[in-house]
């Protein structure tokens, strides 16, 4: 489900959910982790279909993360498009968390979902959504255009692969724990009908 390093910022309060789909052993949706010292990058990676193979795909693509994780998103992208043509691909969303400057930068390719819920936003406005363009990393990479916004405290970034529905935004709520938004997403909108997974990090700035 996460591929993590045993470091992780304070700053950053982080959930993760998810299943594979009924029948099968392996998931081929992933969450990684990689923090440094001022700052992290989370991603939430779906590899094609389900079962063995979407799960090497996906496992592949959290290596070349891992690996490059400090590198410009377009650069990082590249180098996970060419490590992955031999597999079935993967789409993902991936956020940046710059804690020096109080900033995030977020991109993805394909249908991974990413939502940010401003922690002061009056009720009914709708969260901010991640510039996704269409396409499978590792099949067809598009160019794609990373947004940069301010993170204050309280503030909340989910993302959620299409075992998820897409009214999850409903079940966004300011405050709430992320591991419990996590699962409570997870519970409320997963579909059944694929690999899931649902990421929260929950920004806890002084």
């Amino acid at each position: 489900m996460s591929a993590e390093v045993e470091r992780w910022p304070r700053e950053l309060e982080r959930g993760v959910a998810g299943a594979a789909l009924q029948g099968e052993q392996h998931s081929g949706d992933l969450a990684v982790f990689a923090a440094w010292d001022s700052g992290a990058l989370v991603a939430a990676i779906d590899g094609l279909g389900h079962g063995v193979d979407a799960a090497l795909a996906a496992e592949e693509a959290a290596k070349v993360i891992n690996a490059n994780a400090r590198q410009a998103p377009e650069t990082l992208l590249r180098r996970c498009h060419d490590a992955l043509v031999r597999t079935r691909g993967v789409v993902m969303t991936l956020a940046w968390f710059d804690l020096e400057r109080a900033t995030l930068t977020w991109t993805g390719v394909g249908n991974v979902e990413g939502r940010l819920m401003r922690a002061t936003a009056a009720p009914g406005v709708a969260p901010e959504s991640a510039l996704i363009k269409g396409g499978v990393v590792g099949y067809s990479l598009p160019n794609v255009r990373p947004t940069t916004t301010q993170l204050h405290s309280g503030d909340t970034l989910v993302m959620a692969t299409d075992g998820i529905s897409s009214a999850f935004s409903s079940s966004l709520v300011a405050g709430v724990e992320a591991q419990q938004l996590a699962e409570r997403i997870l519970a409320v909108h997963g579909r059944g009908t694929d690999d899931a997974l649902v990421v929260v990090v929950r920004a806890t700035l002084g």
